[in-house]
């Protein structure tokens, strides 16, 4: 029994001929992002803001959204928790107090005397830590200095690998990823600290492959179809890695799917990411980088770089 094939073997779906609303619409969505960033802004986590941090072993397993509520209720602002190693070991952090460093120890010692009262004299304060602002600034430097270092490094790659075409129209996807990617951010309200920065480096990764995949085919089909049109080849090259496209895009997604229903709150935002980026990045792949090498002129170049190695 020949099981059913997720994309038909003479698929032939023109999607040049839509390239234009997409470009638009593409476009429309990275100036709305820009506008959020920095009109609404981002909701910083601790990592950006400044903060503190307790590390907590406790006499019995904890629940966390039981404890999350108690501690909500000490009016401390923004308090994550997450496990770490055993279930009995917690993680907490609290957003930065107003005042000096007196305002961020207060707000710990609040913090370990509802733990006493709850668990008992048995609790074990092993760390606690304060995250000042010109730590959690120097941090939001490295942040976006790896972002745009990775968005460099890529387009130095491709334009070693291809010709700079391809680059640029790899750059043009992956600023598209990481923008819309922020602007998601500004809207659902999910922090943005440094997993978030992490799934922002892994989605460049993801889109570049994706984009890197179809970039090979083009290559080939531009030696194999001398005489096909930029735009009909480009088509082609599409279908006929979209089965790889389709298949690798619904595994990570299902993948991600399933952790961000059943995963622990503290990942969540950055399993969002994840999702947004996944989908971003199929989009862009099809949608910007490819078209932009018919806008690049691609087959003209390629075309009078044969004429000139083909001269004597």
């Amino acid at each position: 029994m020949r099981l059913p094939r997720l994309v038909p073997d003479n698929v032939n779906i023109p999607f040049m001929r839509w390239r234009v609303p997409f470009l638009a619409g593409s476009g429309a969505l990275v100036v709305l992002s820009l506008l959020l960033v920095f009109v609404v802004g981002l909701n910083f986590g601790i990592d950006f803001r400044g903060g503190s941090l307790l590390e907590v072993r406790l006499p019995q397993p904890a629940e966390l959204g039981e404890l999350r509520r108690t501690l909500g209720e000490l009016d401390l602002g923004q308090v994550q928790l997450q496990h770490f190693g055993s279930e009995r070991d917690v993680l907490i952090r609290i957003e930065r107090q107003e005042g000096d460093a007196q305002a961020q120890l207060a707000a710990i010692e609040r913090i370990k005397q509802v733990l006493r009262e709850r668990f008992g004299e048995a609790v074990e304060f092993r760390r606690s830590e304060y995250v000042g602002p010109k730590v959690s600034g120097e941090l939001f430097r490295a942040g976006v200095m790896a972002v745009g270092l990775a968005l460099v490094l890529v387009l130095v790659y491709i334009w070693f690998r291809f010709e700079w075409q391809f680059g640029a129209g790899a750059i043009l996807a992956l600023v598209h990823d990481v923008l819309t990617t922020l602007g998601v951010f500004v809207i659902t309200g999910y922090e943005f600290n440094l997993a978030t920065v992490a799934a922002i480096l892994t989605i460049v990764g993801y889109s570049l492959n994706d984009t890197v995949v179809i970039y090979d085919r083009i290559r080939e089909n531009l030696r194999r179809y001398k005489t096909l049109e930029m735009e009909a080849l480009i088509d082609r090259s599409l279908n006929e890695t979209l089965a790889r496209t389709l298949m690798t895009s619904l595994t990570t997604l299902i993948a991600l799917g399933v952790l961000f229903v059943v995963g622990p709150e503290v990942i969540e935002g950055f399993i969002f990411a994840m999702i947004w980026g996944v989908i971003a990045g199929t989009y862009s792949s099809v949608y910007l980088a490819s078209p932009a090498l018919l806008y690049l002129n691609l087959k003209a170049v390629v075309a009078k770089e044969r004429a000139a190695a083909a001269t004597p």
